[in-house]
């Protein structure tokens, strides 16, 4: 093996860990840099859109913001999807004006949606704009209910990890993690917003729960989850379905355990 072949190998493995909380096993890939993350994710994104298109007709794909996810969505933008099939939701939004740049949706449509072929009608932002959010956000659950059946059933769920160990916009000691007999919640304000999010219940029943996590400053935070801190609102999504995405600096504090007989090309990415 080449010195460059070995270094990917070592910077890129597939790993499995076993952490004490909701399921025995945690996948985890470690990608060598954020370009290598984003485009893994992406590829894996659209493997899943094919299956489900194959089987089901439809592709339902949730999709968080933030600044991780930006390189993997000018990615998927490129990546051999029928869009015409796929039904694209939000994980979460801020209450902010619309075209605002701190709305999760103009950066999803400045990277993606601007250089996609899917219809208008099956793009679905979450109603912040609604004079009456929760009259808006019952309206936002029977859309779920049509699109993915009673009680809902996403596809795929694109979470991100923030360093305080929040997750969509579910927040350390915010009443929205509470939430169980809904779809959608409120969050308190945070960082100068009000958000509206997915609830537990709704990422949990998904297909695939596909977590992406970039950067040394996220080290700390992701070691934790990998372990299982039951203080980090993260680890309260279940993780039977998931699959964890990360680059070599966020893992730089994570205990790895090879996949057992996993073939050396299957570790280079």
């Amino acid at each position: 093996m080449s010195d460059h072949a070995s270094r990917l190998a070592a910077a890129t493995p597939r790993c499995v860990l076993a952490p004490p909380s909701r399921a025995a096993f945690l996948k985890v890939e470690v990608h060598a840099d954020a370009l290598a993350l984003a485009q893994a994710a992406a590829d894996h994104i659209a493997e899943k859109a094919e299956q489900a298109i194959a089987q089901r007709g439809q592709f339902l794909l949730a999709l968080s913001g933030g600044q991780t996810p930006q390189a993997m969505l000018r990615a998927l933008a490129q990546a051999p999807i029928d869009w015409r099939r796929v039904h694209l939701l939000q994980v979460d939004e801020r209450i902010a004006p619309l075209g605002s740049v701190a709305r999760n949706l103009t950066q999803l449509e400045e990277s993606l949606l601007a250089h996609v072929r899917i219809p208008a009608a099956q793009v679905h932002p979450l109603p912040v704009d609604a004079a009456d959010p929760l009259a808006a956000m019952a309206g936002y659950e029977a859309l779920l209910r049509q699109l993915a059946g009673e009680p809902p059933l996403l596809d795929l769920v694109q979470l991100g990890l923030g360093s305080d160990g929040h997750t969509a916009s579910l927040l350390p000691g915010d009443p929205a993690l509470a939430v169980t007999e809904r779809e959608l919640a409120l969050s308190t304000r945070y960082q100068g917003w009000r958000r509206m999010t997915l609830t537990l219940p709704l990422l949990d029943r998904a297909r695939q729960v596909l977590w992406l996590v970039s950067g040394a400053d996220k080290a700390a935070v992701l070691a934790r989850f990998v372990a299982g801190d039951a203080a980090l609102p993260a680890c309260r999504v279940s993780r039977e379905s998931a699959l964890l995405l990360c680059d070599a600096a966020a893992a730089a504090r994570l205990m790895l355990s090879p996949l057992p007989a996993t073939p050396l090309a299957s570790l280079l990415r």
